[in-house]
């Protein structure tokens, strides 16, 4: 059975995950470059984009590496 989430005082902040992800044929790439994103206070900022390439199970598992090497870099603000 499910659990209900709850709110707890002092909970983690809440935050927004710019993500986004295509697949293109393998020699159709010349170029991959930072996407820009505006906040609500008027500032931007940028996002990096990565490019993976190989089988979609080596593209699958080497983007599964760099998630969890992404959250091990930011700390485990959860526990």
């Amino acid at each position: 059975m499910p659990r209900k989430l709850r709110l707890v005082k002092g909970a983690a902040e809440r935050a927004a995950l710019v993500y986004g992800m295509r697949i293109f044929a393998h020699n159709d790439v010349a170029a991959v470059e930072d996407a820009q994103v505006r906040l609500n206070d008027g500032s931007s900022g940028r996002v990096t984009m990565h490019f993976i390439e190989g089988t979609r199970a080596q593209i699958r598992r080497q983007l599964m590496q760099s998630i969890d090497a992404f959250f091990e870099l930011l700390g485990d603000e959860e526990r």
